[in-house]
């Protein structure tokens, strides 16, 4: 540990340093430069696929959120990881990319507004950037610098950058509502909602309309250039969602649980007393579903807006954090599908098990686990990353061994692995229906149900130590890798557990450690 004056030296100079990595507010795109080797690696493996529609009911559409499919980084209010369009079926797929930032720019969360346009949050060392950009150019049309976060402070001045890799708050989760607002919770406690609109010469820009101030009810004294050695506690807004009412739900990494009533501005809240949140939640007519390191719950508001418990299902959550996980708990976000099915992964120590539950209040005791499904291998599995949910079906993938981008360098990958899992109709249990070798390292996949494609960001070993990067293409029916194409080589191009994301013009979205990439058929 440095002492404490060398410390305030070396950040002051990190932190002056760091002023220089800025991106521009607008402009062109630049691509993300490629690591030696893209050449001796493949570019594009398999033949291009038929679109075949996957039947089924869509989550119902949120009343307060964008349309399903553009509304956040899980999809829609249910948390099912599927789009209604046709991503890239394979026709000699062209690769675009975005870089945000000279180091990290990771752009996670994608949205699209009603005209098409992609507004993403992009992590940098100086701060979140809310970006507005241009879906077919990757252009940027409209920046907004959001704070930096306690994280980034501690790893530069700590020299521990774990920190950054296993913090999920400062706008990650965002959502976009149902006016093309963002509503997303910044490092310092701050619930803000963000238009965008367009100047009367062209130009585009972000503005403020509402900043609700959590302060009062969150514990801040947090880790900044300012406040190097806090002593008091810091606790980080995780993620935000509405309820079917309007309300603001907004969870913290120590177990608080509140709302905002954009209405009134009151604000009210619950601790999870011992308990810790890093994933999302989802929310249906029934209430809110949040996953916490020890429990899953369901919540409800009273009618002033305080968050009450109307059930609470305890899991495995093993004996300690596994390689893959960011905490010692599930790594997922509640999905909420079929007949009123809530489904999560548990924590075991040998083999992850993938737990569905019957969500409904009347549930008697010992009867709402509908069933509990190992996957992957012993001693190596894991994930990280909220299922695919698409009628009775549930798709997992595996994370075990990924801790950040340097996990994988000179050719290293994971154990990896894909499996799909089916409710049976009579609510009995549920049945494996296939498994793939599929190694989708750390992203949020997604599915197509206009295609029946699923969408992975996959990463095989290499014995020249390439670090070759590839979008994938599985067959939703059999787990078939249909195609997959090369995005780009190096740590640039690792996704660090952003997610891929379906436009509405047919593009793959996957946020990568520099910045963004798109994958789109050939015009």
């Amino acid at each position: 540990m440095f002492p404490r004056a060398l410390a305030r030296a070396l950040a002051l100079t990190l932190a002056v340093g760091a002023i220089t990595f800025t991106a521009p507010a607008a402009g062109r795109a630049e691509e993300i430069p490629k690591a030696p080797g893209h050449r001796l690696v493949s570019q594009y493996e398999g033949a291009p696929a038929a679109a075949r529609p996957v039947p089924g009911q869509a989550p119902p559409q949120h009343p307060f959120l964008a349309p399903n499919g553009r509304s956040g980084m899980h999809a829609d209010a249910a948390g099912s990881g599927t789009h209604p369009y046709s991503g890239p079926l394979g026709h000699d797929p062209r690769v675009t990319s975005e870089k945000i930032a000279p180091i990290g720019g990771e752009c996670a969360t994608a949205t699209f507004d009603a005209d098409g346009r992609l507004i993403t949050v992009c992590g940098t060392f100086t701060g979140f950037l809310l970006k507005l950009l241009d879906p077919r150019t990757l252009d940027t049309l409209a920046e907004y610098r959001l704070p930096q976060r306690s994280s980034t402070v501690e790893a530069i001045t700590r020299l521990d950058f774990s920190k950054i890799f296993k913090d999920t708050s400062g706008g990650a989760y965002f959502y976009l509502d149902d006016q093309d607002r963002v509503i997303l919770a910044d490092s310092r406690q701050h619930v803000l909602r963000i238009a965008h609109n367009q100047a009367s010469d062209g130009s585009w820009r972000f503005a403020v309309e509402d900043d609700w101030d959590l302060t009062a009810h969150v514990p801040h004294d947090c880790v900044s250039w300012t406040n190097l050695f806090p002593s008091g506690t810091c606790d980080p807004v995780t993620s935000v969602m509405p309820d079917w009412q309007g309300r603001i739900w907004w969870v913290t990494r120590l177990g608080r649980v509140g709302t905002v009533d954009p209405e009134t501005s009151r604000i009210r809240s619950v601790r999870l007393e011992g308990e810790e949140i890093q994933n999302s939640f989802s929310v249906a007519k029934d209430g809110v579903s949040i996953v916490s390191d020890h429990a899953l719950y369901s919540f409800r508001a009273d009618a002033d807006g305080t968050p009450q418990v109307q059930w609470r299902q305890t899991y495995d959550r093993g004996t300690g954090t596994k390689p893959g996980s960011v905490n010692q708990g599930s790594g997922t976000t509640p999905d909420l599908f079929g007949k009123d099915y809530v489904a999560i992964t548990d924590n075991a120590d040998d083999r992850m098990n993938v737990l569905v539950y019957r969500r409904g209040t009347g549930i008697p005791a010992g009867g709402r686990l509908v069933c509990k499904v190992p996957v992957f291998g012993p001693g190596a599995s894991t994930t990280d990353n909220s299922l695919i949910s698409w009628g009775n079906s549930l798709v997992v993938e595996n994370n075990y061994g990924y801790e950040n981008p340097a996990s994988l360098t000179f050719g290293r990958s994971v154990v990896g692995g894909v499996t799909r899992i089916d409710v049976r109709e009579d609510g009995s249990g549920c049945d494996t229906v296939w498994q793939s070798d599929v190694r989708s390292p750390s992203t949020v996949p997604k599915l197509s149900t206009a295609n029946g494609l699923l969408y992975f960001y996959e990463k095989e070993p290499h014995r020249l130590g390439i670090d070759a990067w590839y979008l994938t293409a599985v067959d939703f029916r059999t787990g078939e890798r249909r195609w997959k194409r090369l995005t780009g080589t190096g740590v640039s191009y690792d996704n660090n557990w952003a997610p891929i994301t379906i436009g509405p013009d047919g593009t793959v979205y996957a946020g990568v450690f520099n910045g963004i990439v798109a994958v789109r058929d050939r015009d």
